[in-house]
Formats: C-alpha cells, sequence, structure tokens
C-alpha cells in the first residue's frame, strides 16, 4: 500500500484539495503508475459539480502521462519502467462492437478492480477510470499506451494531453469525421477540443479551416493552430460565413465543440449537401433541439457524435506522438500553464474564463514544492 498527495473532491461542488490517499499494489491485470504530469480538463470539472455521476469521493484526473513502477498478474502489455500515456478507452475485446471489429466504441472498457481510498478506507471514484491528480494511481494495464523512443522531460506535459481532449478533437476530425484531403472544414468553439480539432483538420490535409469563435483571442490562436480563416460569431452570422468561404456551399464537415443547441443548430445549416456534422462538444444534461426532418432528408450526409474522438488509444496516440515528434503536430501549443498539485482549483477558474488551452500538472513540481513546505516547516 502506498500513501500519496492527490487531489481529490469530497462533495458536490467543493473544493478540489490535495489529500493523502492509499493507492494499493496492483493485482491481476493491474498497473501502478508514477504519474508524470496531467492535464486539467473540463470532464475533471464535470466530476467536481456533480455532471458526470454522485459517486462522490472523487479522484480527480485523467489527461496524463507516467512510468509504470509495478504490474499485476497476467499483465503483458507494460512492463515497470515503461514510459506511458493513459487512457481511458482500454478495449475489453469480448463486448459486441469489439466482436465487429470496432473497438473504438468498445462498450466494457477495462479499470482497476482494486479501489484506491483515503486514508480512513472511504473508497475513491477516480475520474474515468484513472484518477492522476496523484503521485501515483492504479489503472486497468490496457489504460496504458506505452510510448516508444525517447521524449525531453518537458515534452511529457504535452504529450499527455492525448489522453482525452486533444484526442477528442483530433479524433473527431481524423475518425470520426474521416476528413480527407482537400476537404473543408468548420470548426465551431475554439477552446481545446474545438483548436485540436483545428490542428487535426490541417493534419488530414484539409484546405479550407474555418475556426468559429465570440473570442478574438481564441481565433488567433486556432489561426496559429492551422486556421485559414475566421469568424467572429459575434460580429457575423456564422452559417452565412462558412457558406460564403466555402463558395456558396458549406463546409464538407462541420465540428460542434460546443455542444449546445444554438450551435449544433448553427453546425446543422452551416454543412454543404452530403456533408458531415459531428457533435463533440459535450451537451448538459437535458439538451435539446427540434429537427427539421425534410431537411435531414434533403441536405444528406450524416450527424454523428464522437466519443472520444472515436480513439483506439494502441493505434491512434503512437501515431500522434510520431506526427508531434516530426513537428507536424504542435502538441506544445496546448500547453498553457505547468502547475502543481496544489493549483488545480485555480485552473478550473482559469479554464472557465477561457484564459488557458490547458493547465498541466507537474508531479515533479508538486514533489518539489511538498518538499520546500516541509523544510520550512522543519526550519520553524
Amino acid at each position: 500500500m502506498h500513501e500519496v498527495q492527490a487531489v481529490v473532491v469530497r462533495a458536490k461542488n467543493g473544493p478540489a484539495a490535495v489529500e493523502t490517499i492509499l493507492v494499493p499494489d496492483p493485482g491481476p491485470g493491474e498497473a501502478l503508475v508514477d504519474v508524470l504530469t496531467c492535464g486539467v480538463c473540463q470532464t475533471d470539472h464535470h466530476y467536481k459539480v456533480g455532471a458526470v455521476g454522485d459517486d462522490f469521493p472523487y479522484l480527480l484526473g485523467h489527461e496524463a502521462t507516467g512510468v509504470v513502477s509495478a504490474v499485476g498478474e497476467g499483465v503483458t502489455e507494460v512492463a515497470p519502467g515503461d514510459r506511458v500515456i493513459l487512457n481511458w478507452r482500454a478495449v475489453c475485446g469480448q463486448c459486441r462492437a469489439c466482436r465487429k471489429g470496432q473497438p473504438w466504441y468498445c462498450f466494457n472498457t477495462h479499470n482497476a478492480t482494486q479501489k484506491m481510498t483515503l486514508l480512513d478506507g472511504t473508497e475513491l471514484s477516480p475520474a474515468l477510470g484513472i484518477g492522476a491528480f496523484a503521485e501515483k494511481t492504479l489503472v486497468a494495464a490496457g489504460q496504458c499506451t506505452k510510448i516508444e523512443g525517447d521524449l525531453a522531460e518537458h515534452q511529457y506535459a504535452a504529450v499527455g494531453l492525448l489522453g482525452c481532449g486533444v484526442m477528442a478533437g483530433i479524433g473527431a476530425v481524423l475518425n470520426t469525421g474521416a476528413v480527407q484531403r482537400g476537404e473543408s472544414v468548420a470548426v465551431i468553439g475554439c477552446g481545446g477540443v474545438g483548436t485540436a480539432a483545428v490542428a487535426g483538420a490541417q493534419l488530414a490535409g484539409a484546405t479550407t479551416i474555418i475556426a468559429v469563435d465570440l473570442d478574438d483571442d481564441k481565433l488567433a490562436t486556432a489561426r496559429s493552430f492551422g486556421a485559414t480563416h475566421t469568424v467572429n460569431s459575434r460580429e457575423q452570422d456564422p452559417v452565412e460565413a462558412i457558406r460564403e468561404l466555402t463558395g456558396g456551399f458549406g463546409a464538407d464537415v462541420v465540428i460542434d465543440a460546443v455542444g449546445i443547441a444554438a450551435t449544433f443548430r448553427q453546425a446543422f445549416e452551416a454543412r454543404d449537401l452530403a456533408g458531415r456534422l459531428v457533435l463533440v462538444g459535450v451537451p448538459d444534461p437535458g439538451t435539446t433541439w427540434e429537427i427539421p426532418l425534410d431537411q435531414v432528408f434533403g441536405r444528406g450526409g450524416s450527424i454523428k457524435s464522437a466519443w472520444y474522438g472515436d480513439t483506439l488509444p494502441s493505434r491512434d496516440l503512437p501515431m500522434l506522438v510520431d506526427q508531434y515528434r516530426l513537428g507536424r503536430l504542435d502538441l506544445d501549443g496546448f500547453v498553457s500553464e505547468r502547475i502543481g498539485l496544489g493549483d488545480v482549483e485555480p485552473a478550473f477558474e482559469k479554464m472557465k474564463a477561457g484564459k488557458v488551452l490547458r493547465s498541466v500538472v507537474e508531479i515533479t513540481r508538486s514533489r518539489s514544492a511538498s518538499a520546500a513546505a516541509a523544510q520550512t516547516e522543519a526550519a520553524r
């Protein structure tokens, strides 16, 4: 059993506070991971405010890199010393999606069987089955995707973002939207996921990439990631602007990275005939939209949602790490700040205010801060 520092939220809308937790040694099929970095993601905030469930207390964090320190019986995917990206789609290989050859939809993804706990034995619910705002975490071995080759220490913060938000945006374009070379793509909403979708469109070879947002600073950032055109939807009707920029037709693929009724309607109407709409922004529970069925039929194409960008971690994560190494994917640009475990709560506020693409917790920074505090206390 290991005593480590971790970020826990005990009750709905409670503070994300650093506490000491207990992490078991790995059992069969499990891996114990020394966490290196973990991004502060909107999904963690959803857990904090009770929008995911009511299984408090939650151990937050999931967008992470780490080093495997021990593995349980039967684990062959990874070994102690392997550097890994953590993912929340550890495919089972046996459910109906896997049997159909669609493991990226796996309906029975694996998590660790044993529970991490507070010091009093209260079981923790790890965010997305990971719980990586912690010095160590326990996961199913299949949640570890090995990073082949060397990376500089500072690069792990960027690579870890493939564990959720950046992969969700890129995957919405490459996998769900199946963007082809020469196609046009419009992205509505340029937060972290939307900006990643812009980067994915560039990687896919789209020649017209239109970024839509209410904020000029976000639009400028989107342009730095590959947007060829920007539309401030406070000043222009986004549907008309997208059509104008695509010869009057609409975009081949429109990504809704916001997930509200208004942006979904805009995305639906901004498609070309037979165009594809991909919803990757997470709607609030109960969000509805009245669908004009005659337009659904008349416009053709497809309307899809992207679950984690329809990502198969074993296939997609190594490929994107290679693209990063080759200089074709600017993952470093997503890292707005590097923080410690004690800075997660204010990082949520910066995220909600749109001041960052990603704040990334670096555990070595947290350990250094803890050591400095201990030395100060001892000096007293």
